[in-house]
C-alpha cells in the first residue's frame, strides 16, 4: 500500500495512500503533536517519525492497519489497555476498519516522552 520511493516528508507520506487513510493518519500524526509539540517531525525507515531526546515513535499505513511502533513500558494499566490490539515486538495495530483510539495513542506518546527523559537525563549525568 505505501510508496516504493522514500517519501520525502511526512505530508508526502500520508498523500500517497486512499483518502480514507490519509485521514486515519492525519489523526494520528495531529495527536502525536498535540501530545508533545516539541518533537522533530521527519522520515526514518521510511515512516512518519517523532525524535525527542532519541526516537521517541513511528508509524506506517498497511493493507488492514495503522502500525504504531515505540510502545512503552513499565505502565501496568496502558499494557492492560493495549491488550485489546493485535502486537509485536515493540508495535501494536490499530484497524483500519476501527476508529483510532487517539486518547490511548496519546497516552502512549506521553509515556514515550516520559522515557526519553529518562534516559537522557541518566546519559547526562
Amino acid at each position: 500500500m505505501a510508496t516504493k520511493t522514500k517519501p520525502a516528508n511526512v505530508d508526502a507520506y500520508i498523500s500517497s495512500f486512499p483518502v480514507e487513510v490519509q485521514e486515519k493518519l492525519m489523526q494520528v500524526r495531529r495527536i502525536v503533536q498535540e501530545a508533545v509539540p516539541d518533537a522533530e517531525e521527519t522520515i526514518k525507515y521510511e515512516m512518519p517519525t517523532y525524535v525527542l531526546h532519541g526516537n521517541l515513535v513511528y508509524f506506517a499505513a498497511y493493507k488492514k492497519h495503522i502500525g504504531f511502533y515505540g510502545v512503552p513500558s513499565g505502565d501496568p494499566e496502558l499494557v492492560k489497555a493495549l491488550k485489546v490490539y493485535k502486537q509485536g515486538r515493540g508495535s501494536i495495530q490499530f484497524p483500519l476498519d476501527e476508529p483510532m483510539p487517539l486518547k490511548l495513542i496519546s497516552r502512549i506518546v506521553k509515556q514515550r516522552v516520559k522515557e526519553n527523559q529518562s534516559k537522557a537525563k541518566e546519559i547526562s549525568r
